[in-house]
């Protein structure tokens, strides 16, 4: 109980020094129930996040996905005053002179959410690893809408395939960070990422690149091929990643080839070794999504919850590129081919 008192009494000092004052807001239409379910983030700085809470036997809880990475639990959640807690903790480990570790402690970073509608106005409260100061900040989440049932892809026509990639260049591609080194170039027909690192210079960023054009519902078949210990992605729609890594002889994981990354894992492992061309068929239909690999369906027409780290937004319902990671190992892409959907029954 003094914890807890300790922490709201922390929570609402720093509500305050932001600018937000946790009163009622039963009279906006809100209450705990209405903070149920899923939510659409753009957190600090613009990147996209999830969150989802639910209720469990007589206490609350839920998953936050913050920027890169995966979704993963949060520490708690409570309500007070008709405003919502979540908070997330993190270790900091203390090293001495010599780098020996001697001390780890926990940090508590809060997200004081009020409702006004469909739409979560937040702050973010992290305190500073020295300890010097509580930083803060302001975002926003909307309401995912409920998911539809799985569509049925019998009834799905699909248009004409738009060829991606010409085998030629870099027609109809950009980098996602303009800014951004660029290790995608093509040779004997073949898209290839490069991200190569300069011995004794300081860390290149390289860059990820998308489609010029954006799309909505679709069916995309590809061929990839990855080193040993490769990794890259395909994200379609530019928020949801299909992972591409050599996890050849892994045990099923949502982060091995095929996955919808840390959301859906494989129902078999149907991955090559590195080295060999793979081939993927991936339909994207009402945030249903099925991924065939190397001809095994390994994800069938499964429920998306919400984007996967390094979306470009949060956004399940705009538009969006096809993109592809390139800012973490080399890989090979080639005939890359997209049929939007022109009508569902």
């Amino acid at each position: 109980m003094l914890i807890l008192t300790f922490l709201n009494s922390v929570f609402r000092r720093s509500v305050l020094a932001a600018g937000f004052v946790p009163v009622c807001i039963a009279a906006s239409g809100g209450s705990i129930d209405d903070y149920l379910g899923r939510w659409a983030l753009t957190i600090p700085g613009g990147g996209a996040g999830w969150l989802e809470v639910h209720r469990e036997n007589g206490w609350y809880d839920g998953s936050i996905l913050w920027g890169g990475g995966s979704v993963v639990p949060v520490s708690s959640v409570f309500f007070q005053d008709n405003a919502m807690y979540v908070t997330r903790t993190r270790e900091v480990k203390r090293k001495d002179a010599s780098g020996k570790v001697v001390r780890t402690q926990q940090f508590t970073e809060i997200i004081y959410a009020r409702l006004d509608g469909d739409v979560l106005s937040c702050t973010h409260s992290n305190p500073r690893e020295d300890g010097t100061a509580l930083l803060k900040a302001t975002f926003t989440g909307k309401r995912i809408p409920p998911l539809p049932p799985a569509p049925d892809l019998s009834k799905v026509k699909f248009g004409e395939p738009v060829v991606l990639f010409n085998g030629k260049d870099l027609t109809g591609w950009r980098l996602v960070e303009p800014n951004a080194a660029n290790g995608w170039r093509v040779e004997n027909g073949v898209l290839i990422n490069r991200p190569e690192q300069e011995p004794g210079k300081p860390h290149k960023q390289y860059g990820n690149l998308r489609t010029d054009r954006e799309f909505e519902d679709f069916n995309l078949t590809l061929e990839v091929k990855v080193p040993p210990r490769g990794n890259s992605g395909i994200y379609l729609r530019g928020i949801y990643e299909v992972q591409v890594a050599d996890t050849y002889g892994h045990p099923l994981d949502s982060h091995n080839m095929g996955a919808i990354y840390s959301r859906i894992t494989p129902t078999m492992a149907a991955e090559k070794p590195a080295g060999e061309w793979q081939s993927f068929d991936i339909t994207l239909v009402d945030r249903h999504v099925t991924v065939v690999l190397n001809g095994k369906k390994i994800i069938d027409n499964q429920p998306l919850l919400g984007c996967t780290g390094g979306a470009l937004w949060s956004d399940e319902f705009r538009p969006g590129p096809i993109y592809l990671q390139g800012d973490h190992e080399a890989v090979d892409y080639r005939n890359i081919v997209l049929r939007p959907v022109v009508a569902k029954q």
